[in-house]
Protein backbone atom coordinates (compact mmCIF):
# COMPACT_ATOMS: atom_id res chain seq x y z
CA UNK A 1 0.00 0.00 0.00
CA UNK A 2 2.82 2.69 0.88
CA UNK A 3 3.70 1.98 -2.97
CA UNK A 4 0.64 3.34 -4.32
CA UNK A 5 0.97 6.64 -2.24
CA UNK A 6 3.92 9.23 -3.62
CA UNK A 7 4.45 12.60 -2.38
CA UNK A 8 2.20 15.01 -4.66
CA UNK A 9 1.29 18.78 -4.24
CA UNK A 10 -2.49 19.92 -2.68
CA UNK A 11 -4.77 18.90 -5.08
CA UNK A 12 -6.22 21.72 -6.93
CA UNK A 13 -9.68 22.90 -6.12
CA UNK A 14 -11.98 24.31 -8.49
CA UNK A 15 -12.93 26.78 -6.65
CA UNK A 16 -15.89 27.75 -9.05
CA UNK A 17 -16.97 24.24 -9.18
CA UNK A 18 -20.75 24.05 -7.02
CA UNK A 19 -21.09 23.02 -3.74
CA UNK A 20 -23.63 20.31 -4.98
CA UNK A 21 -21.34 18.77 -7.99
CA UNK A 22 -18.14 18.00 -5.52
CA UNK A 23 -17.53 14.78 -3.79
CA UNK A 24 -16.71 14.64 -0.18
CA UNK A 25 -15.40 12.31 2.50
CA UNK A 26 -16.93 12.53 5.82
CA UNK A 27 -14.81 11.47 8.64
CA UNK A 28 -13.63 10.52 12.34
CA UNK A 29 -11.35 8.94 14.39
CA UNK A 30 -11.82 7.83 17.92
CA UNK A 31 -8.42 8.11 20.27
CA UNK A 32 -6.92 6.50 23.15
CA UNK A 33 -6.43 10.54 24.55
CA UNK A 34 -6.02 14.01 23.33
CA UNK A 35 -2.43 14.17 24.05
CA UNK A 36 -1.09 14.73 20.14
CA UNK A 37 2.64 13.31 20.97
CA UNK A 38 1.32 10.48 23.33
CA UNK A 39 -1.51 9.00 21.97
CA UNK A 40 -2.96 6.92 19.24
CA UNK A 41 -5.55 6.35 16.64
CA UNK A 42 -7.79 3.01 17.74
CA UNK A 43 -10.46 3.93 14.78
CA UNK A 44 -11.21 5.12 11.45
CA UNK A 45 -14.76 5.69 10.26
CA UNK A 46 -15.51 7.61 6.54
CA UNK A 47 -18.60 8.00 4.88
CA UNK A 48 -18.76 9.73 0.75
CA UNK A 49 -21.14 12.61 -0.11
CA UNK A 50 -21.86 13.30 -3.43
CA UNK A 51 -22.95 16.77 -3.31
CA UNK A 52 -25.69 16.95 -0.66
CA UNK A 53 -26.34 12.90 -1.12
CA UNK A 54 -24.60 10.52 1.32
CA UNK A 55 -23.83 7.01 -0.42
CA UNK A 56 -24.62 5.02 2.13
CA UNK A 57 -23.07 2.26 0.47
CA UNK A 58 -19.73 3.60 0.03
CA UNK A 59 -18.19 3.70 3.65
CA UNK A 60 -15.26 3.21 4.92
CA UNK A 61 -14.46 1.78 8.87
CA UNK A 62 -11.06 0.43 10.34
CA UNK A 63 -10.32 -0.70 14.02
CA UNK A 64 -6.41 0.10 14.68
CA UNK A 65 -4.20 -1.51 17.42
CA UNK A 66 -2.85 1.43 18.64
CA UNK A 67 0.68 2.35 19.77
CA UNK A 68 -1.01 3.62 23.13
CA UNK A 69 -2.56 2.01 25.38
CA UNK A 70 -6.20 2.17 25.95
CA UNK A 71 -7.38 4.32 28.98
CA UNK A 72 -10.43 3.55 31.02
CA UNK A 73 -11.71 6.91 30.44
CA UNK A 74 -11.75 6.55 26.55
CA UNK A 75 -13.07 2.75 26.50
CA UNK A 76 -15.83 4.41 28.45
CA UNK A 77 -16.81 6.89 25.48
CA UNK A 78 -15.89 5.00 22.19
CA UNK A 79 -15.96 0.94 24.24
CA UNK A 80 -13.45 -0.30 21.99
CA UNK A 81 -11.71 -2.46 24.23
CA UNK A 82 -8.19 -3.85 24.15
CA UNK A 83 -9.73 -6.98 23.33
CA UNK A 84 -11.28 -5.77 19.96
CA UNK A 85 -8.27 -3.77 18.82
CA UNK A 86 -4.95 -6.75 20.16
CA UNK A 87 -5.09 -8.80 16.93
CA UNK A 88 -6.05 -5.58 14.09
CA UNK A 89 -3.46 -4.39 11.82
CA UNK A 90 -1.69 -1.09 13.06
CA UNK A 91 -2.21 2.33 11.87
CA UNK A 92 0.22 1.65 8.32
CA UNK A 93 -2.41 -0.16 6.71
CA UNK A 94 -5.49 1.97 7.92
CA UNK A 95 -3.83 4.69 7.27
CA UNK A 96 -2.98 3.54 3.75
CA UNK A 97 -6.34 1.87 2.86
CA UNK A 98 -8.29 5.22 3.94
CA UNK A 99 -5.80 7.42 1.85
CA UNK A 100 -7.19 5.22 -1.38
CA UNK A 101 -10.57 5.48 -0.31
CA UNK A 102 -10.63 9.33 0.28
CA UNK A 103 -8.32 10.20 -2.91
CA UNK A 104 -8.69 13.36 -3.56
CA UNK A 105 -12.06 14.28 -2.64
CA UNK A 106 -13.03 16.77 -0.11
CA UNK A 107 -12.49 15.92 3.37
CA UNK A 108 -15.23 16.94 5.81
CA UNK A 109 -14.84 16.48 9.97
CA UNK A 110 -16.29 18.18 13.02
CA UNK A 111 -13.72 20.20 14.72
CA UNK A 112 -11.66 18.27 12.16
CA UNK A 113 -8.24 19.93 13.20
CA UNK A 114 -8.11 17.40 16.05
CA UNK A 115 -8.64 14.15 13.29
CA UNK A 116 -6.07 16.02 11.29
CA UNK A 117 -3.28 16.53 14.22
CA UNK A 118 -3.21 12.72 14.59
CA UNK A 119 -3.88 11.43 10.76
CA UNK A 120 -1.08 13.95 10.07
CA UNK A 121 1.44 13.29 12.31
CA UNK A 122 1.46 9.47 11.15
CA UNK A 123 1.17 10.84 7.25
CA UNK A 124 4.43 12.87 7.95
CA UNK A 125 5.83 9.55 9.90
CA UNK A 126 4.91 7.04 7.07
CA UNK A 127 5.07 9.04 3.71
CA UNK A 128 6.51 12.61 4.91
CA UNK A 129 3.70 15.19 4.46
CA UNK A 130 0.43 15.85 5.38
CA UNK A 131 -2.98 14.79 3.82
CA UNK A 132 -3.06 16.49 0.24
CA UNK A 133 -7.06 17.18 0.33
CA UNK A 134 -9.00 20.15 1.05
CA UNK A 135 -10.49 20.30 4.27
CA UNK A 136 -13.40 21.63 6.11
CA UNK A 137 -14.34 21.84 9.50
CA UNK A 138 -18.46 21.52 10.43
CA UNK A 139 -17.56 23.61 13.51
CA UNK A 140 -16.49 26.51 11.48
CA UNK A 141 -19.60 26.67 8.58
CA UNK A 142 -22.33 26.41 11.99
CA UNK A 143 -20.59 29.68 13.08
CA UNK A 144 -20.14 31.33 9.65
CA UNK A 145 -23.98 30.59 8.96
CA UNK A 146 -24.91 31.40 12.75
CA UNK A 147 -23.95 34.94 11.95
CA UNK A 148 -26.06 34.70 8.51
CA UNK A 149 -28.99 32.90 9.71
CA UNK A 150 -30.07 34.65 13.36
CA UNK A 151 -33.49 34.30 12.14
CA UNK A 152 -33.31 30.51 12.07
CA UNK A 153 -34.22 28.24 15.09
CA UNK A 154 -31.51 25.42 14.36
CA UNK A 155 -28.59 28.32 14.52
CA UNK A 156 -29.48 29.31 18.16
CA UNK A 157 -26.47 28.71 20.58
CA UNK A 158 -27.17 25.06 21.40
CA UNK A 159 -27.63 25.28 25.18
CA UNK A 160 -25.03 21.98 25.83
CA UNK A 161 -22.17 23.71 23.93
CA UNK A 162 -20.77 22.91 20.26
CA UNK A 163 -20.23 19.50 20.53
CA UNK A 164 -21.16 17.37 17.64
CA UNK A 165 -24.23 15.87 19.16
CA UNK A 166 -25.48 19.23 20.97
CA UNK A 167 -25.82 20.67 17.15
CA UNK A 168 -27.48 18.12 15.28
CA UNK A 169 -30.31 18.20 18.05
CA UNK A 170 -30.94 21.36 16.47
CA UNK A 171 -31.76 20.07 13.09
CA UNK A 172 -33.96 17.19 14.50
CA UNK A 173 -31.00 14.18 13.71
CA UNK A 174 -31.34 11.13 15.12
CA UNK A 175 -28.65 10.29 17.76
CA UNK A 176 -27.45 7.12 18.12
CA UNK A 177 -24.15 5.74 18.29
CA UNK A 178 -22.53 8.19 19.71
CA UNK A 179 -19.06 8.12 19.86
CA UNK A 180 -18.11 5.11 17.32
CA UNK A 181 -16.45 6.65 14.61
CA UNK A 182 -18.50 6.04 11.98
CA UNK A 183 -21.56 6.29 13.22
CA UNK A 184 -20.01 9.81 13.90
CA UNK A 185 -19.31 10.20 10.49
CA UNK A 186 -22.59 9.56 9.21
CA UNK A 187 -24.05 12.21 11.93
CA UNK A 188 -21.38 14.42 10.67
CA UNK A 189 -22.26 13.69 6.93
CA UNK A 190 -26.15 14.59 8.05
CA UNK A 191 -25.40 17.82 9.35
CA UNK A 192 -23.18 18.83 6.51
CA UNK A 193 -25.94 17.56 4.40
CA UNK A 194 -28.33 20.14 6.47
CA UNK A 195 -26.34 23.54 6.10
CA UNK A 196 -25.88 22.81 1.82
CA UNK A 197 -28.98 24.75 1.31
CA UNK A 198 -28.27 27.64 4.08
CA UNK A 199 -25.26 27.60 2.21
CA UNK A 200 -26.56 28.82 -0.45
CA UNK A 201 -29.05 31.23 0.69
CA UNK A 202 -25.94 32.90 2.04
CA UNK A 203 -23.98 33.20 -1.13
CA UNK A 204 -21.84 30.31 -0.70
CA UNK A 205 -22.68 28.98 -3.94
CA UNK A 206 -18.95 27.02 -4.75
CA UNK A 207 -16.59 25.37 -3.35
CA UNK A 208 -14.07 28.35 -2.68
CA UNK A 209 -16.73 30.20 -1.07
CA UNK A 210 -16.91 26.81 0.91
CA UNK A 211 -13.40 26.32 1.82
CA UNK A 212 -13.05 29.39 2.99
CA UNK A 213 -16.45 29.57 5.35
CA UNK A 214 -15.33 25.88 6.49
CA UNK A 215 -11.64 26.86 7.76
CA UNK A 216 -10.68 24.47 9.88
CA UNK A 217 -10.95 25.61 13.40
CA UNK A 218 -7.26 26.48 14.74
CA UNK A 219 -5.85 27.61 18.08
CA UNK A 220 -4.39 25.99 21.40
CA UNK A 221 -7.98 25.63 23.03
CA UNK A 222 -9.05 23.49 19.85
CA UNK A 223 -9.46 20.42 21.86
CA UNK A 224 -10.85 22.46 25.88
CA UNK A 225 -13.90 23.98 23.57
CA UNK A 226 -14.77 20.45 23.21
CA UNK A 227 -15.61 19.87 27.09
CA UNK A 228 -14.98 16.58 26.71
CA UNK A 229 -12.78 13.65 25.25
CA UNK A 230 -13.57 12.32 22.23
CA UNK A 231 -15.89 13.35 19.28
CA UNK A 232 -17.49 16.53 19.70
Amino acid sequence: MFGLFHKKKKPVVDGSRSIRDTRYVVVDTELTGLDEKKDSIVSIGAVRMSGGTIELGDTFYRLVSPKAALKADSVCIHEITPSDVCEQPGIESALGDFLAYAGNDVLVGHFISIDLSFLNREMKRLYGQELPNPVLDTYSLYEWLRKRQRTRDCFATPVAGYRLYDIIKCFDIPVQGAHNAIMDAFATAQLFQRFIPYLAEAGAQDVGELLKAGKPFEGGDRFSISGEFGNF
